[in-house]
Formats: structure tokens, C-alpha cells, sequence
């Protein structure tokens, strides 16, 4: 199956909307009683809810979370800051059909062991191989644009943890998290943090790429 060239979201979250100032209150809630579950778009309004195109960077103080659910979302993208939910087991962003990617911090969260998601939505999965994003050559981080690096704030290396002081080298790589194969977003501070990524997923493009028409072939195929 051949596919055009596909391309990041580019909608920033608006800070100031009812939704997204919710959410805040409602991780703010979660941290204070440390519920092991926590699935906030329950609690939004049908109008709320589509107001919320990520997650805030507090969702890393959610330490206790075991459970996240984001159910039915207009996610487009999620914060590196997820990989701190150190005690995450179970992942369901089922149906959240606008989340093609995730974060490569997400592989940091060591207890997660399952999870549900839209996998014909993915990046490269494995029916479709829907191309990934073009990624640019290394660059030095200024103002990233989520049309063209996936974020709008890009602070730290996702494999070193370092901060991002330099330049930026982005790629894709499909790993298994939970119970799902993910195409990962790696923003790396360096050539030798890149080349310290594992090796993908069985099946998929067997090392670290940019993405662009093609890249979501099986390994090996032309």
C-alpha cells in the first residue's frame, strides 16, 4: 500500500481554555489523594475535552498513578514528562485517534506492562505502514514548532536526561511499551546518545531513522 507523505499536527494548546484549566485542578486533586487511577477526561465537558490537544507537563507528578486512562480524546501529542509516572502499569489511550506517536520518555515508566491503543492510528504499525514525519537534520533547539519537530518545548534528552543545550537530533524508533508496538519520538542531545538507542521491535526498521515517504515499510522490505 503506498502512502503520501504525512506530517505532525500542528495545533498548540491553548492555555487559557476551561478545558485545559480543568485538567490542571483535576491532576492538582490527584496528587494531593494519590488515587491509583486517574482518568480525567471523565470529568470534562464534550466542549472541555476538545479544547485539550496534550497533556500538561504536571502529569509527571502523578507518581502514584497505576492506571491512566485517556479514553475518546482530541490528543495529539503527549509530554516527555510522562516517563516520570514511575509506578504507571496500565496505559489505555484507546481510541484517542489523533495520537499517531508517543514520546520515547514513555519507555522510563519500568512498571508499565500493559496497554490499549488505536493501532491502526499509529505511525508505521503493522498493517497499514503509514509513513512517519520527515524529521529535520540536527538543529539548535530556539522555539521548536509542533508542525515540524512535534512539540513546542523541547528541554531535555530523552535517552540521557541531560538538558537539551545544543543541538537537537531527532528520530523514530518502534518499541514495545505495555502491550503494544509504539513509534517513538526521540529528541537526543547527541550522535552518542542516538547511538545508545536498543534495537526496534522485531519487524519494523531495525534502527533509529528520520522518518519521510517509505519509513513505515517492514524491516527489510524496499
Amino acid at each position: 500500500m503506498r502512502h503520501e507523505s504525512v506530517a505532525f499536527h500542528r495545533e498548540r494548546q491553548d492555555t487559557s481554555a476551561p478545558g485545559w484549566l480543568r485538567l490542571l485542578a483535576l491532576i492538582d486533586e490527584a496528587v494531593a489523594d494519590g488515587r491509583p487511577v486517574f482518568q480525567p477526561f471523565t470529568e470534562l465537558s464534550p466542549a472541555e475535552r476538545r479544547e485539550v490537544v496534550t497533556l500538561p507537563a504536571s502529569i509527571g507528578r502523578l507518581t502514584e498513578v497505576r492506571h491512566l486512562v485517556l479514553y475518546g480524546t482530541n490528543l495529539v501529542r503527549l509530554p516527555a514528562e510522562i516517563g516520570a509516572m514511575a509506578n504507571l502499569r496500565r496505559f489505555e489511550p484507546y481510541t484517542s485517534r489523533r495520537l499517531h506517536w508517543y514520546p520515547y520518555e514513555l519507555t522510563r515508566c519500568r512498571e508499565l506492562r500493559a496497554s490499549a491503543v488505536s493501532t491502526r492510528a499509529l505511525y508505521g504499525n503493522y498493517k497499514h505502514r503509514p509513513p512517519f514525519p520527515a524529521l529535520r537534520p540536527p538543529f539548535v533547539v530556539t522555539e521548536p514548532d509542533p508542525a515540524i519537530h512535534g512539540a513546542d518545548a523541547i528541554s531535555s534528552c530523552s535517552v540521557c536526561d541531560q538538558p537539551l543545550t545544543g543541538e537537537l537530533h531527532q528520530v523514530w524508533l518502534s518499541r514495545p511499551v505495555g502491550t503494544d508496538v509504539l513509534p517513538l519520538l526521540v529528541n537526543a542531545c547527541s550522535p552518542a546518545c542516538v547511538a545508545a538507542l536498543p534495537a526496534a521491535a522485531e519487524g519494523y526498521v531495525p534502527t533509529p531513522h528520520h522518518g519521510g515517504p517509505g519509513s513505515g515499510g517492514r524491516a527489510g522490505a524496499p
